[in-house]
């Protein structure tokens, strides 16, 4: 069919999939603001499954690393691969833990279980600043705030931490994978998921972000495997489809499917069927479509491009002025209907914020980096 191509007869980039990772980056956001108002539970989350956006995220770096890499390695080392990726990735990573760190004392909130800030010493704070910058993981040890986290100044960064392992391990052996090993891999992990899905107590897959806790560590490779594996069949495999109104039908699908309120109790075996289903076929089937979709006006060019521009800074910047936002309303005992302006404003200094630290510090610092890191292999 004439609509259909090859995806390894053209490398086009794929502006609409970086639209696509800001606009799961802006859900992300929106659900951790509005987290606070349902602690006690989960299932009354308003943005449900805006969770999920991690394993969209890591369905799309395997897509990604696979298309943008695969063909590559006869003229790429190792070293190369991991240059690369280490500059794509690490200055954020540091912003982000150094943002933490500045952020912290305004985050007292001891009604959710958090440690008392007065009781953690700047030298304390420092460690495990560093340690974050590293992307060196810590355990109930060096916690400072009370949730077990990796990564306490910054919590989303667990997901930065699974993320470097997929790239690991596709550098060290899923490049040289070929297409039914890595088909058999793929349904290993979907059983694996399934298994978690339908065993959890909870009723869904949320989790992944404590390093001394077996049962969160092997969450966090759970949701890391079947999204990675299948992103990268996928571009291994795929043949891209051009359709019209891509960037906005895939969009909004993705934003009403991380929506969509919890189906049921804690046990509803709906919720765990819709979040397979959302895994399975909605997510690689929004890539698919977005991979294959063409954008011809400029305005939304435009809009991609900017999403897909702050898509990792807000991702990783944003979560210190949540803090501060949830102590905020615990200790003020403040509702959803009384405190929703001040959540709308943590999202608009989330997006400032982003924007600054990718114009100002994030592409000046990765482009320093490759002149002196890459400069013969541009």
């Amino acid at each position: 069919m004439k609509n259909i191509i090859n995806i390894k007869a053209s490398k086009p980039h794929y502006v609409i999939l970086d639209g696509l990772r800001g606009v799961a980056a802006i859900m992300v956001v929106l659900y951790h603001v509005l987290e606070i108002y349902s602690q006690n539970n989960h299932a009354l989350q308003i943005i449900n499954h805006g969770y999920l956006a991690v394993d969209f995220f890591f369905l799309l770096s395997g897509y990604v690393l696979g298309y943008a890499y695969d063909d590559r390695w006869g003229t790429m080392t190792l070293k190369d691969f991991f240059k690369r990726r280490i500059v794509r990735l690490h200055p954020m990573i540091i912003a982000g833990m150094l943002l933490g760190a500045l952020l912290y004392y305004f985050q007292d909130a001891p009604a959710l279980g958090w440690k008392e800030t007065s009781d953690v010493s700047i030298m304390k704070l420092l460690l495990i600043m560093a340690l974050g910058m590293l992307l060196i993981p810590v355990g109930k040890s060096l916690d400072i705030r009370g949730w077990n986290e990796m990564y306490p100044l910054n919590g989303p960064a667990w997901s930065l931490f699974f993320e470097y392992i997929a790239n690991i391990v596709y550098a060290l052996i899923l490049r040289r994978t070929s297409k039914i090993i890595l088909s058999i891999l793929v349904i290993f992990a979907a059983g694996n998921t399934i298994y978690y899905a339908f065993t959890n107590p909870l009723g869904d897959i949320i989790g992944g972000w404590a390093i001394d806790d077996p049962k969160q560590l092997r969450i966090g490779l759970t949701r890391l495997a079947f999204p990675f594996l299948a992103g990268l069949l996928l571009a291994r495999t795929g043949k891209l489809r051009f359709i019209k109104n891509a960037f906005l039908l895939t969009a909004l699908l993705l934003v009403i499917l991380l929506s969509i309120p919890h189906l049921g109790g804690e046990n509803n075996l709906w919720n765990r069927f819709y979040e397979c289903i959302c895994l399975f076929v909605f997510f690689p089937l929004i890539i698919w479509l977005g991979a294959g979709g063409k954008i011809k006006n400029k305005k939304t060019m435009s809009l991609c491009k900017f999403l897909g521009d702050i898509s990792y800074p807000i991702y990783i910047t944003h979560f210190p002025f949540v803090n501060i936002y949830m102590a905020y309303i615990v200790n003020n005992n403040l509702s959803l209907e009384d405190s929703w302006p001040y959540g709308l404003l943590v999202v608009v200094i989330s997006l400032i914020v982003a924007y600054l630290s990718m114009k100002f510090y994030d592409v000046p610092v990765r482009e320093w980096l490759r002149k002196k890191l890459l400069q013969s292999h541009k």
